[in-house]
């Protein structure tokens, strides 16, 4: 008689929902039984397991979608799980233990369980408004609502988001990266309130405002209303007033997924109710993890309280039953578009409670802490947020800082019991300190798989362990892990990031093709490069068609249509959907009889504001669209481009014409600059400026290119930036004369022009290129600085002023004409 047994059959088990919690609980199963389960899942969306969380930066053209997928197609089938995408579970009978499922072309299928997970997640919050059912009015939650507002964002101008937590606000950058005009109504005195305090809520909101979102804060929206196409058209707030939406996003909050739960019996209170190992109170064989479940009353959103309860359910998924989640201490350390945020604990702090704070709003730097009795119980920080963890792992551990608090604001690296000083932050941390919060990795971890697998850039590090992966907040941290565990060059080239999500091809292969392959239409690019968008979007339409004219002028088919409506309008729109338009003043310098024709204007055309602009130039705001055309003809002064990716301004002081302390003629040469170049369209804005002297009134350490006199000439700087993070100039050479100002500073642009990515500034070229290579090719080559500026004058000449040769800028006349309505 045999007296072997046969093999255990495999069980079956079935998730429901494909989203980040669930998936990494099989993940985390199939490490430590890998052949326990015959697995299946259903996911309602068509695509494979993708970070929601970095959907954001999807709709801000900064990743495509097939660059946030976690596990692809083939991960499914190498683990040999049957993935059902399109699928939604509609029922789930507990007596047979079988689920019921439809597609959206309503057919069926059934799965039997032995084991049921739900990851059913969250559903995002509609307010309960008037019009909230209108075209237009979406939420933010996936890559549907995405891809509807990137589209949405190539067609129209206006968009408003409800809500200023995380979401909203990536939301709109988004969207304002997209071209939108956006306006964001919250309905608190400060931006996201659970996580930041007063402070630091008004600081960001002020960082915010200077990129140019808008914001209604403490506005109680009342209605949306639509127009006769039945697409929503403004907002409106319980105070009367409203602003134009031709997109509303709501980003208001999310609820629990627990419909089909709801619908299957199980007990629901703020979630899917469940113990410490993940099981419904209900049914010992169905569990629920993520955000659709309620630990102890509590329902988690953030990413790494639910890969923690993922662990442990996968614990006792595969029967080993020693795992426990018992809730989890949360911080919140997040990156909003580009500025970097900590809160964990008690950081608005109470009554019993007192505060160390650091507060420098010029530097962008704030920090609190928050200190009851011997111990920090919450931190807050805002720009510098390096010491987060360390101030995290104080409040988790209890630690006492008596012995430390005279230091304690000043970060980790000054506390001398950590042993780091004269090291970095990664070299003092022990192997058992956590680096990455969303997926619970540790340092000595991520040396182990660098150690083993011989990893070398920081894409195969997130590849082994998923540090990095998720947020990105702990990203220097990893580099620098990576840099003195690895050695030598720890950050191999990256692969290309693409233009857009309708190709695979970045910037400078787009370029290249169009100049090598001679391509003068958008389509010919589009065909050629075999876009996945046969028409493209509002992010690579613009692009391309920046490199086509630059790259061929005068023989490059530019279209009008693929430029933002700025650019289209020819003026600058404003929020209330009027205009702005600033004639060009050469050099700053104008005549009485210009401000005449400026104040005549003004009266004749009932324009309501009238304001000098930091570039010496006057602005003329609210000027109806109708009235553009007549106005620019009126006024008979040339288009001043305030509006365009192109030459805005020249900003001189009076230099040695009047100034006792003037070297050189710095206003004829502001004017000679400006004349010559006026009319050039490059990657993005462009600004110059020409001092006179050394003391340098006209900030030329500042501008994209800056001139300064001194006796034996000119000093010339490139690369500065006075916008949200001022960039110091580089000095690049000394000359002599006018004529070397204008040869040098043409065959610089020129060379930006001719190799510049389409949005990317003069400081952020130099950086990419290296200012070494701009100097070999303009300062050391005297030929090419030749070619290069002979270029530049060719494109230039006979390039009409789009305010008054309108057919040769091809500029839509169609568009002044106000719409006639019944």
């Amino acid at each position: 008689m045999d007296m072997r047994t046969s093999p255990r059959p495999r069980m079956k088990l079935v998730l429901i929902g494909n989203g980040m919690a669930g998936v990494r609980t099989l993940e985390e199963l199939l490490k430590i039984a890998p052949d326990l389960y015959d697995i299946t899942v259903f996911g309602s969306e068509p695509h494979p397991n993708y970070n929601r969380i970095l959907l954001s930066p999807v709709l801000a053209g900064e990743q495509t979608l097939d660059e946030i997928v976690l596990n692809d197609w083939s991960w499914y089938s190498d683990h040999h799980i049957a993935l059902h995408t399109g699928w939604t579970v509609t029922a789930v009978d507990r007596i047979a233990r079988v689920v019921h499922a439809r597609n959206a072309q309503g057919e069926a299928m059934t799965a039997a369980y032995d084991r049921l997970v739900i990851a059913t997640g969250s559903n995002p919050f509609i307010l309960p408004l008037p019009g909230k059912d209108l075209q237009g009015v979406l939420a933010y939650r996936d890559i549907a609502d995405t891809q509807a507002m990137i589209d949405a964002a190539s067609q129209y101008t206006h968009a408003v988001v409800i809500g200023g937590g995380l979401l909203g606000l990536e939301a709109a950058n988004g969207l304002m990266k997209r071209g939108m005009q956006v306006t964001v109504v919250h309905g608190c005195d400060w931006l996201m309130e659970r996580q930041l305090d007063a402070v630091s809520g008004h600081l960001l909101q002020q960082s915010l405002e200077a990129r140019g979102l808008q914001f209604r804060m403490n506005a109680q929206t009342s209605a949306l209303i639509g127009n006769d196409q039945g697409r929503v058209s403004k907002v409106e707030f319980k105070d009367g007033s409203h602003v134009l939406a031709d997109l509303v996003v709501m980003a208001v909050g999310i609820r629990p997924n627990t419909q089909l739960a709801e619908s299957m019996g199980l007990h629901v209170n703020r979630g899917i109710v469940v113990s410490d190992t993940l099981q419904t109170v209900t049914d010992p064989r169905i569990y629920a993890v993520g955000e659709c479940a309620a630990h102890r009353g509590i329902a988690y959103g953030l990413v790494a309280p639910l890969f923690e309860q993922g662990k442990v359910l996968a614990n006792h998924l595969a029967e080993f039953g020693i795992g426990r989640y018992t809730g989890s201490l949360t911080s919140t350390k997040l990156k909003v578009t580009g500025i970097d945020l900590f809160s964990a604990g008690n950081f608005m702090g109470d009554e019993t409670t007192e505060e160390i704070v650091m507060s420098d709003p010029s530097g962008g730097i704030y920090k609190k802490l928050v200190i009851q009795g011997d111990k920090l119980v919450g931190a807050c920080l805002y720009g510098d947020t390096v010491d987060g963890s360390w101030y995290f792992k104080l409040l988790r551990d209890g630690r006492s800082i008596s012995d430390i608090r005279d230091k304690l604001m000043f970060g980790e690296s000054n506390i001398g019991d950590v042993g780091h000083q004269g090291h970095n932050k990664a070299a003092a941390m022990q192997d058992s300190d956590e680096v990455c919060g969303c997926n619970g990795v540790t340092k000595g971890a991520i040396c182990k798989s660098i150690k083993d697998k011989g990893l070398f850039t920081l894409e195969e590090v997130r590849k082994h362990t998923k540090a990095s992966a998720s947020c990105g907040s702990c990203t220097g941290l990893v580099e620098q892990i990576l840099m003195f565990t690895a050695g030598g060059d720890y950050s191999a080239t990256p692969k290309t990031k693409a233009l857009c999500g309708c190709t695979e091809h970045g910037h400078q292969a787009v370029r290249d093709a169009i100049v090598q392959h001679k391509l003068l239409t958008i389509g010919s690019v589009f065909k050629f490069m075999d876009w996945r968008t046969p028409n493209g979007c509002a992010s690579c339409r613009p692009a391309v068609n920046y490199y086509l004219i630059s790259s061929w002028p005068k023989e490059a088919q530019d279209d009008p249509q693929s430029r933002f409506i700025n650019e289209r309008s020819h003026a600058n729109i404003q929020k209330d959907g009027t205009y702005s338009v600033i004639p060009r003043m050469w050099g700053g310098e104008t005549t009485a009889a210009e401000l005449r024709r400026i104040a005549d204007v003004v009266d004749k055309y009932q324009i309501p504001t009238v304001k000098v602009t930091g570039g010496q130039r006057i602005d003329l705001l609210g000027v109806k669209k109708e009235d553009l055309v007549n106005v620019w003809k009126d006024i008979g002064m040339p288009s001043g481009h305030a509006y365009a990716k192109a030459l805005r301004t020249v900003k001189t002081c009076v230099g040695s014409e009047w100034c006792r302390m003037g070297t050189q003629d710095s206003t004829q040469m502001g004017k000679d600059l400006e004349k010559a170049m006026w009319r050039m369209y490059a990657p993005h804005k462009v600004k110059f400026a020409v001092s006179g002297c050394p003391r340098n009134c006209a900030e030329a350490g500042i501008k994209d290119v800056g001139i300064i006199g001194v006796d034996s000439g000119w000093e010339m700087y490139v690369g500065g930036n006075g916008g949200i993070k001022t960039d110091v100039a580089h000095f690049f050479t000394k000359l002599k004369t006018a004529e070397e100002v204008l040869e040098y500073t043409g065959a610089f642009m020129q060379l930006y022009r001719e190799e510049g990515w389409y949005l990317e500034r003069t400081v952020h070229y130099i950086n990419r290129v290296g200012l070494d290579y701009v100097k070999k090719k303009i300062l050391d080559d005297a030929p090419l600085r030749a070619a290069l500026w002979a270029k530049l004058q060719a494109a230039l000449d006979g390039e009409p002023d789009p305010w008054f040769a309108l057919q040769e800028a091809k500029v839509d006349t169609r568009q002044f004409t106000p719409l006639v309505t019944a």
